[in-house]
């Protein structure tokens, strides 16, 4: 009877308002954040429940295969070059397959770029015109070792950054980051963009070449640990993984540059645009995460990538299946001029990097992030404590300052995301929804549950039978 004459103390379980009339009566409550399962089919759910010890072997298999990549820049080289099935008609886009009928206008906007850039068409019209005729090759970068942010447009001639995993042997490719504003991977195609994309291939580019092939590899795991330290989270924010490259790179670009005119534009260029790292984070994502692919039974999340039409991603255990749905618009703060009228919906193969740790997982070590959409150091903290409630583990070398070191969380399971009914938030860049114009703003947003809930049924369908 002892327990009716302490204070009332409650737990709250449900309608967030019950709580705050209690606080709001001196009441000492704990409000319980908790939201009813996503809704799939029963008799998937069913199945996913009857081969849970085999997921969670296979899991625990593909987690370990993650957390061991030992992802390294090993040189540059030009797309036909290195890249697997790569061809002078081939353009490789972000996200997920899908046509030139269907491609939003920042993409379309690129590919035109992309072909004039390639000297197969003199102006945009023309490049709009043959990418229309059919006689282009378009297809996703994933599906061809690569990624791309936002358009992620890869032609044959672009020079590109060669990652390996060491640990498993698996490369990924993806270019050289053009800066923000107007440029081609945001949809813009004007001279000033093709004039750039020609000086990185010329000058930036060879440069780059020799002095990685000087310094012998690098490691960007190790990079990208530090950077953590430092207040990025390595998608949105990438200041100081891209001083730490520059660091890294200066005495060599000094050493080989044919001159020192072009020594100080390679140098002014990296140090102007604090995203190039960016080009490299995705990449040693993807080489880590392609090297846990194939592993029967896996529910965790080895691609999710916006083609800023549709939201696509894949898992371990489903092979080379895609799931969509279409792609939502980011809440961004927006360039002066600009609004949420003028965004296309979210695009890119960024997101790579939440699928490995960073990104939006990471963003409790890079708090500045939420000031686009007016949040604060706490709401950034509490995105990443979600994040791990749908994640299989925690990474060994990319840990977050502000929660004692604690490992980032790594390993989407597509079955704790329809379970907690919480999904992957992620940061991301906006652009324009008409081709030509280029960066409107920077935001977040998480993915849709649609596509986790198509990802679990296709997970069931591929789990054996009885």
């Amino acid at each position: 009877m002892d327990l009716f004459k302490q204070p009332l103390k409650v737990i709250n379980v449900g309608l967030l308002s019950f709580h705050e009339e209690l606080v709001a009566q001196g009441v000492d409550s704990l409000h319980v954040r908790w939201k009813p399962p996503a809704e799939v089919a029963q008799a998937a759910r069913e199945t996913m429940r009857r081969y849970r010890e085999k997921i969670d072997e296979a899991n625990a298999r593909a987690l370990e295969i993650i957390l061991a990549g030992k992802p390294v820049l090993t040189g540059l080289s030009v797309a036909r070059e290195v890249i697997p099935g790569m061809h002078d008609k081939r353009i490789l886009h972000s996200g997920p397959p899908i046509t030139w009928e269907r491609m939003c206008g920042p993409t379309r906007g690129a590919v035109m770029g992309a072909l004039v850039y390639e000297g197969l068409a003199d102006t945009p019209e023309e490049a709009g015109q043959l990418a229309a005729s059919g006689q282009v090759d378009f297809a996703p970068c994933h599906q061809h070792a690569s990624v791309g942010p936002m358009a992620g447009i890869i032609s044959a001639s672009m020079p590109v950054f060669v990652v390996e995993n060491e640990s498993s042997g698996h490369k990924a490719y993806c270019t050289l980051n053009e800066g923000l504003g107007k440029v081609l991977r945001y949809g813009a195609y004007d001279t000033a963009v093709i004039q750039r994309l020609r000086w990185m291939e010329k000058t930036l580019y060879p440069v780059l070449r020799e002095s990685v092939q000087n310094l012998g590899k690098l490691d960007l795991a190790g990079l990208i640990a530090q950077a953590l330290h430092m207040g990025d989270e390595v998608h949105n924010r990438n200041r100081a993984a891209t001083s730490l490259l520059y660091r890294a790179l200066a005495p060599h670009i000094v050493e080989v540059a044919p001159s020192r005119q072009e020594a100080r534009e390679v140098l002014d260029f990296i140090n102007g645009n604090d995203h190039f790292f960016l080009n490299l984070s995705m990449p040693a994502a993807k080489c880590c995460l392609d090297a846990a692919r194939d592993i029967p039974g896996s529910s965790l999340v080895v691609a999710m990538a916006r083609n800023g039409t549709d939201f696509g991603l894949q898992l371990s255990g489903t092979g080379n299946a895609w799931f969509s749905c279409p792609a939502p618009v980011p809440d961004a703060l927006f360039f002066p001029g600009f609004s949420k009228e003028d965004a296309n919906p979210d695009i890119g193969d960024s997101a790579i990097t939440e699928t490995v740790g960073l990104g939006g997982f990471a963003i409790a070590a890079a708090p500045a992030i939420v000031q686009f959409v007016g949040g604060k150091a706490g709401d950034a903290l509490q995105y990443t404590l979600d994040m791990y409630e749908i994640s299989a583990g925690e990474h060994k070398v990319y840990q977050i300052p502000q929660l004692d070191f604690r490992g980032s969380p790594v390993g989407i399971d597509v079955r704790k995301v329809v379970e907690k009914n919480i999904t992957p938030f992620i940061d991301t860049g906006v652009a324009h929804k008409k081709p030509g114009v280029g960066q409107v703003g920077a935001g977040v947003l998480s993915a849709p549950m649609e596509v986790f809930q198509k990802a679990f049924e296709g997970l069931a369908e591929h789990l054996p039978g009885d």
